[in-house]
Formats: structure tokens, C-alpha cells, sequence
């Protein structure tokens, strides 16, 4: 294949999916199935197919990496647990992508790859200096490469069959998903306009609240009524079910962490005792992101990290650290004014192996239990505490599990009162439940929902009135009264907006409503009718008129043309992947794999490399 690649010089395959790509294509630097020279263990599974945490954390890193340098502030903590969500999300839309195409049979055959990319090369290609005359990619440079017996070794052509047999079927697939996507010149047209259109208006704000006394307005029974009957979405009830769990904590107990930080002080004797370095860092119990660190300032690092880093002399072996993440041995290998180089030895926290074999006894002692007994009786031969937890069909979360949608499919689907659950694993624990009662879906009643419906109403009649009160200052301004004058007499006060256009956010009148849009259509100095938005009233009276470029369009038309089908391709594709992605069976346990609570981390995992 490769040699046919080398020898064959008529490659066409157009890669229109760029966005696609971006979104959905990522460096694996393994097999997506998990496959790689170093694993310590499966950080999840999507439908089956596992995923492996090297594949984690090689997107988290690049993600964590592609944040720090948009910005000049370390990476927050917040900052870190959305990368991390990030990271995974990614992860699993890949491997949603991957299934999908099988599913349907979409594949790459050796002719489109043979064809592909002569003139759409790779990005990377786009940019090389070897490619470019007067700073503009030169195709005829790039082919004559492509021709050239000498031009591609077979690193080089093994990475670009990989990139084309991802990017190619992902390309049809993006096709197939957003085919019927298209925009007229009208509808283009519009776009422009709602964007280069733009007014400038005077207004009055009449907020309701403000204007209108509570003893102004009464809500009757009659309407309650109506008001519920008319709404019977808004006080639907989930099914609900009431459970009794026996909850086995994952999170290492205080002698695990004790143990750790034994194993490092057993790990630093032996490397001041002689044992090398690198040698240690394939030890059990290390963490795999331990190793060269490289220069970093203080503010890129835990402060415990640091305030031992930066007082370390160069050469010196470190005390254990105990950090968020585990305990760190810490070697500086050079110094600068305001930064370190060091490599360290992380043993991140986790169960030692006699605690992780006691915990999965005693879960499989608590599920053989379970089979012929009540959960009391369960917990009560193995010293265990029973909590009461309440389920619904969209809140599944029982304290102390976190979220248990298995547990929930099991209550409210297979379930009767009285039944015992297997045991159940989520992310922070293993658990077990026994169905105490379960109310199917209902409804609140009308004497619990009058009180905020009463309010609700009870506000919708301080817009009318509000409204009202619009019209008659509208009425007089139409009959050529100032808008100023009235205003002033009503305790008002007129204020100014614009230019702006539909699209945009009006300070004071919000975005995409019905405000900022009743200027347009006004002849100057014309009035609009009361429009509510915003939690106001306003009367919009025109003052500037600036009309769209109808010959700029035509210029602008097709790039506009394509930006829209680019936002309306990555709106379909978002949505079609949620729909993967609420079909699909999602076992996230990076909780357990990563052995930290993410809320507790003050520093990047990335910026260790764990």
C-alpha cells in the first residue's frame, strides 16, 4: 500500500469536514481499543469498547496545553476539571464516530486513499515552507514532492494513510449527517441583513414590578384552575422510588495513604542507597506520570510542590510531598532566577492491594447476602450502615455513590417493593439497593401548585397593566406629544441605544428578543407599540436608520454562505451525537482510575504528566 502510495501520483479527495474533523479527530498515539506499550488500566467503556486512560490523558494533556498558552494566567482549578470533562467528552464522541461508521459500513476503499490529497493536501502541508512561493502554498511544488521518488519515507507515508483513513470516512459521514443542510440567497440575504441593518433608538423601560402594587392585581380560583389546567407540563412528576442502600466506599482509607507515603520513603532510601532513578519509575505503586517535568515557575505548580522544589538544592532528593495528588519525590537538576528543572516520582493515592482485595470481598460477601436476604439483615451480618436514598426517573443520585443510573433502571424497570439489587459499581462506590415503595409518574396537585401559580399569573396581569399604560403614552406620542415630556411627567426616563443591529446584545434591552427588534420597520421618529421583553415594557421610538450594503453582499455572499452551513454542519452534528450519546451505554470511571477527587484539585493532573 505504502508503495503504491509512493509510485501513484493522481490523488484527489476533497476534505471538506475540517470542522467535522475538529471536532471529532484527535491523536490517539495508540489503538483506539486500547492497545499501547504502557496501561495502567481502563479509564471507561462506550457501549463495550474500552477506553484506555493513556488515550485520556494524552487529549487531556493536549487540551490542558492548548488552554495555557491562550492565556497568560495559570489554569485554574475550575479551568482544570472542565479540560478534564473536555478530554473525556472528546473520547467518547470518537468512539461513538468509530462505532457509528461501522454501523453503517462507511469505509475508506484503497483507490480514495491512492487518489486522496493531491489537491487537498494534509494542513500541516499547507504551512511547510518547502511548499510556498512569494508565502502562498505552491500546488505545483507540492505535487513535484509527491512525484518525487525521494520524497516521502515511509514514516512519512505511514502517517499519512493513518490521517486519510480517519479522515476520509469521517467526511462521508459528515456528508450523510448533514446533506439536507442548504441555504438559499434569500436566506443568506436575511442573515446579512439581520447583521449590517443596525438603528439607533430612544426608549422607555416601564418595569411591572415597579409600576404596578400587588393590591392592583387579585388572581381568582377560576384562573388558578384555568392557569393549571392549561400547563400540565409544569407540574409533572417524575416516577419516584424510595430505596434502602448499603454503600462500599472506593476513596482510599487513611492506612492506604499512610501506605503510600511508606512506599515513597521505601523508594527514596533505595535511590539514595543507589538504585538509579529510572529505574524506580517502573516500579509498582509509581504513578505513570511520573518523570522529567521540565522547567516550570512556581505559580505552574501545587504550593506545596513548589515551596519544596524551589528550596531544594540542585542534585537533592526531596522528602516525600504530599500534594492533591498523591506523594511526589522531588529531584531539581537545574535552577534559573524564577524557575526550576526537575523530574519526580509520584505515588499517587490510591488502596494498597490487601485493602482493594478486602473491599471486593466484602462485595461479593454483601451480593451473595443479598440473594436471600433484606438488605437489613445483610448489614447487619457484615457491620454495615443502611441509608435511605429517594430515586427519580431524572435525578438518580444517591449520597456518598454519586450518580446511580443503573441502580435507577434496575428500580424503576425491573424492581418490585421488596427486591434486593446485585451489587452496582459507580465511580465512587460499590453499592446495593432494596425497593422500599415506588410512586409511578404524576402530577403536583392544585392546592400544592396555587401558591406559585397565583404568582405567576399575579405577574402576567402587572404586564397588562403595564401594557395599558404603554398604550396610553404611545397614543399621545402618535398624536404628537414628546416622548421626552411624558416621560419626564410619568417618572421615567428616556434612554439611548445603537447603532445596533438584530443580532446584537443592547444594554439595558437584552439580545434576540422582541425590543430589539420593534425599531426595525419604524420611519424615523415613528413609536412602537408596548413590547414586553426583558422583564420590562418598552416603547421604542427611531431615531437613525442605517440600511445594509446591498453591494458589499455580493462580495460577502458566499463566504457568508459557507460560514452558515459551517455553524448549521456543527449544530447537526452536535445534536446527532447527543443522540449517540443518550442511547448508548457510558461507564465513566476516572474517579476511580485517577484515585483524586477532581473538586479538591488546586493544579492540573497535566502539569505533571499524570
Amino acid at each position: 500500500m505504502m508503495r503504491q502510495m509512493r509510485e501513484n501520483t493522481k490523488w484527489i479527495m476533497l476534505v471538506t469536514a475540517l470542522a467535522f474533523v475538529g471536532l471529532m479527530v484527535f491523536q490517539w498515539g495508540m489503538d483506539i481499543t486500547g492497545q499501547s506499550g504502557l496501561s495502567i488500566g481502563e479509564i471507561g467503556s462506550v457501549n463495550g469498547t474500552p477506553v484506555p486512560y493513556e488515550a485520556w490523558n494524552d487529549t487531556y494533556q493536549s487540551l490542558f496545553n492548548q488552554v495555557q498558552l491562550s492565556q497568560e494566567d495559570p489554569v485554574t482549578s475550575q479551568q482544570t476539571r472542565d479540560i478534564e470533562d473536555a478530554a473525556w467528552d472528546r473520547i467518547v464522541n470518537q468512539l461513538l464516530i468509530q462505532q457509528e461508521l461501522e454501523r453503517r459500513g462507511i469505509v475508506v476503499t484503497d483507490e480514495e486513499l491512492l487518489l486522496a490529497a493531491r489537491f487537498n493536501p494534509p494542513p500541516g502541508f499547507r504551512t511547510n515552507p518547502a511548499f510556498l512561493t512569494d508565502g502562498f502554498f505552491d500546488i505545483q511544488k507540492y505535487q513535484a514532492f509527491l512525484a518525487s521518488p525521494t520524497g516521502f519515507d515511509d514514516l512519512t507515508l505511514l502517517e499519512l494513510e493513518a490521517y486519510y483513513r480517519s479522515v476520509i470516512p469521517e467526511s462521508k459521514l459528515m456528508r450523510q449527517v448533514t446533506s439536507d443542510i442548504y441555504f438559499t440567497d434569500a436566506a443568506v440575504w436575511q442573515e446579512y441583513q439581520d447583521r449590517n441593518e443596525k438603528i439607533s433608538v430612544s426608549y422607555v423601560a416601564l418595569n411591572p414590578a415597579q409600576r404596578v402594587d400587588d393590591s392592583a392585581v387579585t388572581v381568582t380560583a377560576d384562573e388558578v384552575r384555568e392557569y393549571y389546567d392549561d400547563h400540565e407540563d409544569e407540574f409533572a412528576l417524575p416516577a419516584q422510588a424510595t430505596v434502602r442502600a448499603i454503600i462500599l466506599d472506593k476513596t482510599p482509607t487513611p492506612e492506604d495513604t499512610l501506605a503510600m507515603g511508606a512506599l515513597a520513603a521505601e523508594l527514596r532510601q533505595e535511590i539514595i542507597d543507589g538504585a538509579d532513578f529510572e529505574d524506580v519509575l517502573g516500579r509498582p505503586g509509581v504513578g505513570t506520570g511520573s518523570g522529567d517535568l521540565g522547567w516550570f515557575t512556581r505559580d505552574l505548580m501545587p504550593e506545596e510542590f513548589s515551596d519544596v522544589a524551589f528550596a531544594a538544592a540542585v542534585g537533592e532528593l526531596t522528602e516525600p510531598v504530599r500534594t492533591t495528588f498523591g506523594y511526589h519525590l522531588i529531584e531539581v537538576q537545574d535552577e534559573a532566577e524564577d524557575s526550576v528543572q526537575a523530574r519526580h516520582i509520584l505515588i499517587p493515592f490510591g488502596r494498597t492491594e490487601e485493602s482493594e482485595l478486602a473491599l471486593y470481598t466484602l462485595a461479593d460477601s454483601l451480593e451473595a447476602l443479598g440473594e436471600s436476604r433484606t438488605i437489613a439483615e445483610a448489614a447487619s451480618t457484615l457491620t454495615l450502615a443502611v441509608e435511605t436514598a429517594f430515586l427519580s426517573t431524572d435525578f438518580a443520585f444517591v449520597v456518598g455513590a454519586g450518580q446511580v443510573g443503573e441502580g435507577a433502571d434496575w428500580a424503576f424497570e425491573e424492581a418490585l417493593v421488596g427486591d434486593v439489587s446485585p451489587v452496582l459499581e459507580t465511580r465512587q462506590a460499590f453499592y446495593m439497593l432494596e425497593l422500599v415503595e415506588l410512586r409511578e409518574a404524576g402530577a403536583i396537585s392544585l392546592a400544592d401548585a396555587t401558591g406559585s401559580i397565583e404568582q405567576t399569573v399575579k405577574a402576567a396581569k402587572k404586564v397588562e397593566r403595564a401594557q395599558e399604560e404603554g398604550e396610553e403614552i404611545v397614543a399621545q406620542v402618535r398624536g404628537g406629544a414628546d416622548l421626552a415630556a411624558i416621560a419626564e411627567e410619568k417618572g421615567l426616563e428616556v434612554q439611548m441605544a445603537g447603532p445596533y443591529a438584530r443580532v446584537d446584545f443592547v444594554p439595558g434591552m437584552g439580545r434576540l428578543n422582541a425590543a430589539v427588534g420593534a425599531g426595525f420597520g419604524l420611519n424615523i421618529e415613528d413609536v412602537s407599540s408596548p413590547v414586553a421583553a426583558n422583564n420590562n415594557v418598552f416603547i421604542i421610538e427611531l431615531t437613525e436608520y442605517f440600511g445594509p450594503d446591498s453591494t458589499a453582499f455580493v462580495v460577502e455572499r458566499l463566504p457568508l454562505r459557507d460560514e452558515m452551513l459551517g455553524l448549521a454542519q456543527q449544530t447537526r452534528l452536535q445534536e446527532w451525537l447527543q443522540g449517540l450519546r443518550d442511547v448508548a451505554r457510558i461507564i465513566d470511571r476516572r474517579d476511580e482510575v485517577l484515585n483524586a477527587d477532581p473538586a479538591d484539585a488546586q493544579q492540573p493532573i497535566g502539569g505533571f504528566g499524570f
